[in-house]
């Protein structure tokens, strides 16, 4: 499976923004999508997860985004979808979109695909 990651940029902190991470490929290979975001000197860390195994739908979310963070799936394009609102300074990352098969995971280790990283830079 092939990844394309789009929609960062800059914005003041409280603002909105919503990335974007296109499938293609082997996509009925994976029912896994998930987001990372990652700062230098520091491991990549999970922020959100969509499970679609089986016709059911399932998120999680790392506590620090929950309620202001939304992922989402439009299955016509094989798009996964983050919305960012009301954001912070610490938001401020590289964030990746990866999948896998099997069953979500906080791990990044645990992920066979990857697109390319899109800047989000939150000023105060």
């Amino acid at each position: 499976v092939q990844l394309q990651a789009s929609g960062g940029g800059l914005v003041p902190a409280g603002g909105s923004l919503r990335l974007s991470c296109a499938a293609s490929g082997r996509t009925s290979s994976v029912n896994i999508r998930s987001w990372f975001r990652q700062t230098p000197g520091k491991e990549r860390e999970f922020v959100s997860a969509i499970n679609y195994r089986g016709g059911d739908t399932s998120t999680v979310y790392r506590d620090s985004v929950k309620g202001r963070f939304t992922i989402s799936r439009d299955t016509a394009n094989n798009t996964v979808y983050l919305q960012m609102d009301s954001l912070k300074p610490e938001d401020t990352a590289v964030y990746y979109c990866a999948a896998k098969s099997g069953s979500a995971s906080w791990s990044w280790k645990t992920y066979h695909s990857w697109g390319q990283g899109t800047l989000v830079t939150v000023s105060s």
